[in-house]
């Protein structure tokens, strides 16, 4: 262990403050800075430990790289360190992102904005389709691999097999494969080496042992959850039995507490749920919107998953029935934002205790590589579904006994949409621009394309 002091709390209070600060660029980037800060820089934990604890997030529903940051908080400080980290992390994006809903609400149709907003949706696509690549090119190591990626992408897109039985169904065949020591399933979470420097967990200041407050207590384990669990579910019974289910809150309540649940596989899956679900079944917001709002939550720090706060805000926005639209709308993504992130606390709580015992076990995180795999394909069918609705302005959907297919009316492209998404990706591809960059170049463009007369 290295000779320094310990963090006090007040210390890493300001560390967590400048990650939540810091965190934009979607989970990878988060997960890099995090690295950066807390392995390279301050040497509170090392590699091992560090991969350790992402695989088992990786393994969570949720954003991973809001619960690594609860995780790596409750290792450095107990509970309250862990409480710390995660609401820091998450803080600027709920203010941003409200923010921005505002704006939206107010102003969307204004022709700048939509202009601005017209751009946005390329530089997403871009972004997403740059997705595909990097975690293909990261999990997809094997024939048995690629077969799942390819019969999720298929599942997903032309028989709409929702989305938590198609990871379901990855993790069984990934942890069965596994216990019979197939060798395509090994490989844990298929995580490399995140940062450009590698610490040993000897010389930080967790160093190799776990500390004390990790080890096993089960009642602790479970006083914690059942607060947590509490604090989750207690707003949404509520909202059930004062409004009913036809109500929009408890519709966004019950809606954003099952995805808490069952969305594996990082912010991008969790958007491909999103837009199967709140989009096509809800009615809350049109495709171009979700991409909007995807624009919002990759120009603003905190998770990517923020995006959420702006599918409950628009959604309660246009059903307000008593009370002010803004207020409806304000309350509608506070309250997607709670039930999105408290579970994440109740995960770590329960297990993590747990987990540290088993940092050596290959059969823990073995799942992972198959899950990640499967999410490689739904990603896919979120890139295009996405560029669908971007490039052509009306798409059809074919419906038999078992296929569901959207396909574009090709009369219907928009070569304006179709010119600006290329610039994107050979913005990204070819030129290695940055997202945000990409971003704010795209956003000008849509700009110059409306007072052109061209969008």
């Amino acid at each position: 262990m290295q000779d320094r002091a310990y963090p006090t709390l007040a210390e890493a209070t300001r560390i967590w403050a400048r990650i939540g600060l810091l965190s934009f660029g979607g989970p990878a980037g988060q997960i890099a800075l995090m690295h950066r800060i807390l392995v390279e820089e301050q040497r509170w934990l090392g590699e091992k430990r560090f991969l350790h604890a992402l695989n088992y997030c990786m393994l969570l529903p949720g954003p991973e790289a809001m619960q690594l940051a609860v995780y790596i908080g409750w290792l450095m400080h107990r509970t309250l360190g862990g409480i710390i980290a995660g609401v820091l992390f998450v803080l600027p994006g709920v203010a941003a992102i409200m923010a921005l809903s505002w704006i939206y609400a107010l102003y969307g149709n204004v022709g700048p904005v939509e202009a601005l907003f017209f751009g946005l949706k390329a530089a997403v696509l871009a972004i997403v389709v740059q997705a595909v690549i990097r975690i293909g090119s990261r999990a997809l190591k094997s024939g048995a691999m690629v077969a799942i990626a390819a019969a999720s992408f298929v599942a997903i897109f032309g028989f709409a097999i929702p989305f938590p039985l198609i990871i379901l169904v990855a993790g069984l065949i990934g942890f069965f494969g596994a216990r019979a020591g197939l060798p395509a399933f090994h490989g844990g979470g298929g995580h490399g080496k995140v940062g450009s420097v590698q610490v040993d967990d000897a010389d930080t200041l967790l160093g190799e042992e776990s500390p004390d407050h990790t080890q096993v207590n089960r009642a602790w384990a479970f006083r914690i959850s059942a607060v947590f669990l509490l604090l989750w579910l207690a707003p949404v019974a509520l909202l059930f039995a004062v409004f009913g289910p036809a109500n929009v809150f408890a519709q966004i309540a019950g809606f954003f507490s099952v995805m808490a649940v069952v969305t594996f596989g990082g912010a991008y899956a969790v958007l491909a749920y999103v837009a199967q679900e709140a989009v096509q079944n809800y009615g809350w917001l049109a495709p171009g919107e979700m991409l909007d709002g995807l624009g919002m939550a990759e120009t603003t720090p905190g998770p990517l998953i923020m995006v959420t706060q702006f599918v409950g805000f628009m959604g309660a926005f246009r059903d307000a029935g008593s009370i002010s639209p803004l207020m409806a709308g304000t309350l509608g993504g506070l309250l997607t934002t709670w039930v999105t992130f408290t579970p994440c606390f109740l995960w770590i709580f329960l297990g993590a205790p747990f987990i540290e015992r088993l940092r050596d076990n290959k059969v823990l995180t073995a799942a992972l590589t198959a899950i990640t795999a499967a999410v490689v394909g739904v990603i896919l069918n979120l890139a295009v579904w996405f560029g669908l609705h971007v490039i052509f302005e009306e798409v059809r959907t074919i419906t038999t006994f078992v296929l569901h297919l959207d396909v574009p009316v090709w009369s219907s492209i928009n070569l304006a949409a179709a010119a600006l998404v290329l610039a994107a990706l050979v913005a990204v591809f070819r030129f290695k621009i940055g997202p945000a960059t990409v971003l704010a170049g795209c956003a000008i463009a849509g700009l110059v394309l409306h007072f052109a007369g061209m969008v």
